[in-house]
């Protein structure tokens, strides 16, 4: 990727690779002067959404583009199908799952109950973000490890600034291999 808007979403502690002659070197980190001459490369993560409602993926994906968020966003439906997803060998495994809890056929809960009970899945960290404001469905969510329950906004630029937040967030973490 050559120098790009992209360069600006970069930040501090971020996974960038410096590729100027094929090298690939996390410790280097050239100043911005350096930086605007060279060609760099981000690690693009995967996020995988969990959501049933057609009107709230799409509302996603527009605020992806909008933003504009670097990371892939891979879409399953209901519960069974991130299972399907998670366990399939061909998907890379995600960094972070934005999860509904209403969903048809395994709910959002169900879904964290398998996923936190999962070796090879409870590391992956999960915001649950949904329209639920049951006190249930939170005390649930952080019983099973979820890392964030967030409410959907109304309005989109509400939208807009929860997603800013989250991906804000989430590109200064650091998680294990």
């Amino acid at each position: 990727m050559v120098l790009s808007l992209d360069w600006l979403r970069m930040k501090e502690g971020q996974s960038w690779l410096l590729d100027p002659a094929g090298s690939d070197s996390k410790d280097q980190k050239p100043s911005f002067n350096a930086m605007k001459h060279e060609k760099i490369r981000v690690r693009k993560r995967q996020i995988l959404l969990v959501e049933d409602d057609r009107v709230d993926v799409l509302t996603v994906k527009r605020a992806f583009r909008d933003i504009p968020i670097v990371q892939k966003l891979d879409v399953v439906n209901n519960g069974e199908e991130a299972l399907e997803y998670l366990r399939n060998s061909q998907n890379e495994k995600p960094y972070l799952i934005l999860l509904d809890l209403n969903m048809p056929k395994m709910n959002g809960i169900e879904l964290l109950q398998v996923i936190k009970s999962d070796a090879e899945l409870k590391l992956i960290p999960v915001i649950v973000l949904t329209s639920s404001k049951e006190k249930k469905d939170k005390l649930d969510s952080y019983n099973w490890g979820v890392a964030g329950y967030v409410l959907k906004p109304v309005g989109y630029q509400e939208f807009i600034e929860v997603m800013k937040t989250i991906d804000h967030y989430w590109s200064l973490n650091e998680l294990p291999d």
